[in-house]
């Protein structure tokens, strides 16, 4: 991750419930509960852009596969 000086500093406003639910979560893993949420969001956008990957390469290999395209 990033060093402080270049990270985007902004207020989240989340439920009570979710909240003690990344600190407890955030605990069992030995991290600041901003720390979690940190490497929350960025799992969640590595898996999305492998999704995207994955999605754009099989539209590309039905695109092959269509007579008509």
């Amino acid at each position: 991750m990033a060093d402080s000086a270049s990270k985007k500093a902004f207020p989240l406003r989340i439920p009570n419930k979710l909240f003690e639910q990344i600190r407890t979560w955030a605990d069992q893993d030995l991290r600041s509960i901003n720390g979690q949420i940190e490497f929350l969001l960025a799992d969640a956008v590595r898996r999305h852009r492998r999704s995207v990957t994955t999605d754009e390469s099989s539209n590309r290999a039905e695109s092959s596969d269509d007579p008509s395209g």
